[in-house]
């Protein structure tokens, strides 16, 4: 057997693939409900954005230690990287944006994902569970035109109902 081999902690291996499941799980439900809405991300995505959003906090923990700064560094990074790809869910149309409620859920998904790295199992719940339900329920509120609609623009890029008045 490889010496590196002999130095794994099995028992660690094991709590680390708990807590990376319980992320899976968490962000399960978020994604279930942007696949059954056919939006752009989905049941693969929502997950992998939690497990790997937890997957660097695990990480980092285990070489950082207790250097808050650093971990908040990471967590940092974490934010900034969810938002890139959050913003890739964001389609603007000729008079429409569409993809907000994704975007947002994909943040919401790597706090989960970090939340669960960090031990703070109770915020990864709370914020899963909102989530769901904003996602289930506040679309029923919302008025039958589908996507917010944005001002028509001039050809040099005017809001069209100011040019009314001039």
């Amino acid at each position: 057997m490889s010496e590196w081999m002999s130095e794994i902690e099995w028992q660690d291996i094991m709590r680390q693939t708990i807590t990376l499941l319980i992320a899976y799980v968490l962000a399960l439900p978020i994604g279930w409900n942007r696949e059954q809405e056919e939006r752009s991300a989905g049941l693969r995505t929502f997950p992998l954005v939690a497990v790997s959003c937890c997957g660097f906090v695990q990480a980092a923990e285990g070489r950082l230690g207790e250097d808050l700064g650093a971990m908040g560094a990471v967590v940092e990074g974490l934010i900034t990287g969810i938002g890139f790809i959050g913003g890739g869910a964001i389609l603007k149309l000729q008079n429409s944006v569409k993809g907000t409620a994704t975007a947002a859920s994909l943040w919401g998904t790597g706090a989960i994902g970090a939340a669960v790295g960090l031990g703070a199992y109770e915020v990864a719940i709370v914020i899963a569970l909102l989530t769901k339900a904003t996602l289930t329920f506040l679309p029923h509120f919302k008025p039958e035109e589908a996507e917010r609609s944005l001002p028509e623009r001039a050809p040099d890029g005017a809001d069209t109902d100011s040019m009314e008045d001039r």
